[in-house]
């Protein structure tokens, strides 16, 4: 029989009470739940588990929420956090261990058993299967810290609570919250994704809301021609270099498809839509940014498409927007477009 996640977290639900009181300890049970402080097993009663309830769906037993950060999963997630595993397989592991289920044969294992490659696109795909939407987490008080209003069309942006990160090979893993992106290619497929570690203690204007890394930003998985795409359009869209530069001309122009390709160079590199006849875009005002642009309108020369560059007051756009405001932002972004 082929043992998936979901196999695994349903065989801990059915045992959700033992599997508190060995990996919660911390925790007791009132009535219908198992409380305690959080997932990490910290003493507390912020954190609850269902004890109760169907097998699957909303208030599915073995659920969890923590009332104080938000965050919320299955139990797996529980063994994960609560001995600081790293590996999804060692976490498979351990709870196989708890249900003594004996280890399946090597390849007969779907979503985790055998580790992804570092830095590839299914490293990418578990990753934001780990995600959760952005309302009412950091990444939203990140992004309104940062000026920008067009969250409408993000759900290709998710909120990871713990997400890890080593500064290098050598270097302890720290768990830090993070903006997930989904990179895909024209036709809607994941390549990879972009984490932008965050600060919890919140927005500064010396940090702008990143985490005080060395690398506070990260992109993994197959990214070349690639992008961040912020709603659907064919003939006329926006590219910009990052996703904080990308969304705040989509705040000032919020009907534009837009994609954000994470880099200069990518951005050079960016695949077109076969439809598309005219390209907007967003350029940083650096040196990276005007070898970009000499790239690409050879590119689009070459192929017949209209390429009008849109060009910040500062550095990039989202210094304009936070330091300038939306509606000067808007205001000069209309003398840029074409009238129609």
């Amino acid at each position: 029989m082929v043992e998936t996640p979901r196999d695994l977290a349903t065989r801990l639900a059915i045992r959700v009470e033992a599997v508190c009181r060995h990996y919660l300890s911390n925790g007791h049970r009132q009535g219908r739940y198992w409380l305690v402080g959080d997932v990490r097993n910290t003493p507390g009663r912020s954190m609850f588990v269902r004890l109760k309830g169907p097998g699957s769906g909303k208030g599915a037993a073995g659920k969890w929420t923590d009332a104080a950060t938000g965050e919320h999963g299955d139990l797996l997630d529980v063994i994960r956090e609560s001995l600081h595993l790293v590996d999804f397989r060692d976490v498979a592991e351990e709870a196989r261990s708890f249900l003594s289920i004996p280890s399946p044969d090597p390849g007969n294992w779907i979503g985790g058993h055998v580790p992804a490659p570092r830095g590839s696109t299914e490293s990418a795909r578990r990753l934001l299967a780990m995600t959760q939407p952005v309302e009412r987490t950091l990444v939203e008080e990140y992004l309104r810290n940062r000026g920008i209003t067009a969250l409408s069309e993000t759900c290709v942006i998710r909120y990871h609570p713990r997400c890890y990160y080593r500064a290098d090979d050598y270097a302890p893993t720290e768990t830090w919250p993070a903006m997930i992106a989904a990179v895909t290619d024209l036709f809607g497929k994941l390549t990879g994704a972009h984490r932008t570690w965050l600060d919890p203690g919140g927005f500064s204007d010396a940090n702008l809301g990143r985490a005080p890394l060395s690398t506070p930003r990260r992109a993994m998985g197959n990214l070349l021609g690639h992008a961040v795409r912020f709603g659907t359009g064919c003939d006329v869209m926006l590219a910009g270099e990052g996703i904080e530069t990308t969304l705040s001309v989509k705040s000032a122009l919020p009907h534009l498809a837009s994609m954000a390709a994470l880099s200069a160079g990518h951005l050079a590199a960016i695949a077109f839509p076969h439809t598309l006849r005219r390209l907007y875009v967003a350029r940083d005002n650096d040196p990276a940014g005007d070898a970009a642009m000499a790239t690409l309108f050879e590119r689009t020369r070459a192929v017949g498409i209209e390429a009008i560059t849109l060009s910040p007051r500062l550095i990039d756009f989202n210094e304009d927007l936070r330091l300038l405001g939306l509606d000067a932002l808007t205001a000069r972004l209309k003398l840029q477009v074409a009238p129609q």
